[in-house]
């Protein structure tokens, strides 16, 4: 019987061996301690709260929340490596409940034989339905599991209230450019992980390339030199030459020229608002699509519609501005690829939006004038009365109250006496600023027939 078991231990250590040979790239580059993970520092940095935690091996029920590629399932392993909790894994896409019955059993009697905590990993954690997540609930409460689940959804709208309150939500977000350079060069050279045995090298252009193609998805990026270095011919000094041709190929994506910090991405991001000011939505989409293949942030553009909204549309379409913010939200919330067609949908209104700069041009006149006379004293009846002494000084006397008058409205002196008569916001006939306009200049007229 004990040779038996010996033989299952055996086969098992071949079994997970032959696993970490032949198991992807992504997989065998995992880090096994804190120090070896790339990116989000702005969770585990040293001075963090969950640095601190795993070092001290003091970890409560935590969850993490993020894109595909960013170290969920790498920082569960890392933790893995480093507690002396047991620590076990399922995945909330095959997992039923026996397979968490199981679990809890085994946690209770390893808390009681040796009192040892278990660290629970639920990988997709937002694929256990309602009840699922419930039955966890007693034993998180209670501490016979630590739980650390892993999502790529929103964990406040996935996941049971019960549990969130009694986790630490960790957002980890795309990697930076930087930090998928890293990998790969560690993909390329590291000769006990990576592929540095098959001599190969890749040159700056396709770094750059994958780096930003890969909109932060480490696993995206890597997939991608691995199957470079596995289908490319050596060359004739021997080496496997990792070259952008190479790495379009791999990722099956042409490259664009655009430079962040260079002319084309000025180039194209001036086209892009000047078609949206031009009223032209399909130059508008074109542009857009050119920014989103070559990798440029969603949220940067998504703020450049909310500032075209603002400055080109103004009043003239006041929804502009509310489809642009909506579009902003929501596409931090969804991320890509399907914050393109949000984005496509705001750029598409705007364009198409009635345009007006009548309020961009007024706040851009009154900065001038403020430059110019400077703090200009304010009408006394306008100034506040309720403040110790106010009434005294006259301030408030004289104060008409608006909607104590026909349409709500009634000539009084506002603006500085010094400014009697300036006008700054001076409505277009484009949109609803037409109504505006008539509006205005009715009430204003109707005042005036009632003063006489």
């Amino acid at each position: 019987m004990k040779a038996y078991i010996a033989d299952m231990d055996l086969f098992e250590y071949m079994r997970n061996t032959n696993m970490e040979k032949e198991s992807p790239l992504a997989a065998r580059l995992r880090p096994m301690t804190l120090d070896e993970v790339v990116g989000q520092q702005h969770i585990i940095g040293k001075d963090k709260l969950l640095y601190r935690a795993i070092q001290a091996d003091k970890l409560s029920s935590i969850i993490f929340y993020g894109p595909p590629g960013t170290g969920k399932t790498t920082l569960a392993k890392v933790i893995a490596n480093t507690t002396s909790a047991e620590f076990t894994q399922i995945n909330a896409t095959v997992a039923g409940k026996k397979d968490m019955e199981a679990v809890v059993e085994q946690a209770k009697n390893i808390g009681g034989m040796y009192g040892k905590k278990t660290i629970l990993f639920i990988d997709e954690i937002h694929r256990f339905n309602k009840g699922q997540q419930d039955y966890l609930l007693p034993f998180v409460e209670d501490g016979t599991l630590i739980l650390i689940g892993a999502t790529t959804e929103n964990p406040y709208f996935e996941v049971n209230g019960a549990l969130i309150s009694r986790s630490i939500v960790f957002e980890l977000k795309p990697l930076s450019r930087e930090d998928i350079k890293t990998l790969l060069m560690r993909a390329v050279y590291d000769k006990e992980k990576g592929m540095g045995a098959y001599d190969a090298v890749i040159d700056e252009e396709a770094l750059q390339f994958l780096a930003e193609l890969s909109g932060g998805d480490a696993r995206h990026a890597l997939n991608a030199v691995e199957l470079g270095v596995m289908t490319t011919e050596r060359s004739g000094d021997g080496k496997i030459h990792l070259t952008l041709e190479v790495a379009q190929e791999c990722i099956q994506k042409r490259v664009i020229r655009y430079d962040k910090t260079g002319d084309n991405h000025y180039d194209t991001i001036s086209a892009f608002i000047k078609s949206m000011r031009g009223s032209d939505p399909d130059a508008a989409v074109y542009y857009l699509g050119r920014m989103l293949y070559a990798g440029e942030s969603v949220t940067f553009i998504a703020r450049r519609i909310m500032i075209c909204a603002a400055e080109d549309v103004g009043n003239a379409d006041p929804n502009a501005l509310t489809v642009a913010v909506s579009a902003s939200l929501a596409v931090e919330r969804v991320g890509m690829p399907e914050a393109q067609i949000i984005l496509a949908q705001a750029a598409a209104y705007v364009a198409c939006a009635p345009k007006s700069n009548a309020s961009s041009q007024a706040i851009f006149e009154v900065m001038e004038t403020v430059q110019q006379t400077g703090n200009l004293p304010i009408p006394t009846h306008l100034q506040d009365a309720h403040y110790k002494g106010a009434a005294k000084l006259g301030h408030g006397i004289g104060y008409k109250y608006a909607h104590d008058y026909p349409n709500h409205y009634v000539k009084q002196q506002y603006l500085p006496y010094e400014l009697n008569g300036k006008e700054f916001y001076s409505p277009s006939g484009n949109g609803y600023e037409v109504k505006i306009k008539e509006h205005m200049k009715r009430i204003k007229e109707e005042a005036a027939h009632e003063s006489k």
